[in-house]
């Protein structure tokens, strides 16, 4: 799958192509709908697809200081859309200049002058152009005047997640904030995954006898509430069944909120300075403090026994 930054990556040379835009932040399953009929459209025509998004989020350009949790990387969005089957992603630098192009410009620009999209695959809620004043209707309109279709799918997948709400990345960020991964899992179609590298805590983890990977996260992402969970940590190809800590560790007064995901049954793993990824698969139980470090060891015992029994509970139902 090629990549692109920016309208100059894209080959001069580059022909007609089925396009999809929009933010796709975790590609969750609603998304896959309308990228994976982009992708299915792009076949019968013949010409490659083409997912367009864009960084930063828009909304952090419009109104500063208000960036979503992001509930994957741009790097981990392409991984997925390649997954899917798509031929090219193209991740436009959202600036203050890029937000005043009205829908027309924004066609004109990106759409016909170097994508030559032939078909246009989108949500019905779709918006685009300064102000967001475009949508699938004024994009057909301009369709008619640069030769491509537009094709709407319906995203808005239902389930048991959200007391059956339409699936949409900002039910998953409130769920996710809720520490209902689970129910986040069914959105995404997948665990949610949190990604960094891996730093020097305190250490404490070590003296206990459970060291764990301390991951330093990517900025903006969404992190589960606090608490621990089971789910895997992914460290040099290999994922490793995993307790899960989320918070500021009440237990010696911490203040600094981190992730810390102790690799169950492992021994002598030194992972300092790798970039990892955690996979959240379930909830444990919430942050607490307790009496003693012997309450402490002893919960944490238990946490990691729940943990392994839900991931091999997990890996035995696939």
């Amino acid at each position: 799958m090629q990549r692109w930054r920016g309208l100059e990556d894209i080959p001069q040379d580059w022909g007609r192509s089925v396009v999809t835009i929009g933010s796709y932040d975790g590609v969750h399953r609603g998304h896959q709908l309308i990228i994976g009929r982009a992708v299915q459209r792009a076949r019968e025509l013949g010409v490659p697809s083409v997912v367009v998004t864009f960084d930063p989020h828009p909304s952090e350009v419009v109104r500063p200081g208000s960036h979503p949790p992001l509930l994957a990387a741009h790097h981990r969005r392409a991984e997925l859309m390649a997954e899917l089957g798509v031929d090219a992603v193209l991740v436009l630098p959202f600036t203050t200049e890029f937000s005043q192009l009205s829908p027309a410009e924004f066609v004109a620009k990106a759409l016909v002058d170097k994508l030559h999209a032939k078909t246009v695959v989108e949500g019905p809620n779709f918006r685009f152009g300064h102000r967001a004043a475009g949508n699938v209707r004024v994009l057909a309109d301009l369709g008619k005047t640069y030769d491509y279709e537009v094709e709407v799918v319906d995203l808005f997948v239902h389930g048991e997640a959200g007391g059956g709400e339409p699936f949409s990345s900002t039910l998953v960020r409130r769920l996710i904030a809720a520490g209902d991964v689970a129910g986040a899992a069914e959105i995404l179609g997948r665990p949610h995954r949190v990604e960094g590298v891996v730093v020097r805590g305190a250490q404490r983890g070590r003296e206990l006898g459970f060291p764990t990977a301390n991951v330093e996260t990517l900025p903006h992402t969404a992190i589960p509430a606090d608490g621990v969970y089971a789910g895997w940590l992914l460290a040099q190809g290999e994922a490793m069944p995993a307790a899960i800590s989320v918070g500021t560790n009440p237990q010696f007064d911490g203040t600094e909120r981190t992730v810390e995901a102790y690799a169950i049954d492992r021994v002598g793993l030194e992972l300092y300075g790798l970039h990892v990824a955690v996979d959240f698969l379930s909830f444990v139980r919430g942050q607490a403090r307790f009496d003693s470090v012997e309450e402490l060891l002893e919960a944490i015992g238990d946490d990691v026994k729940r943990s392994r029994e839900l991931v091999e509970a997990y890996d035995t139902a696939r």
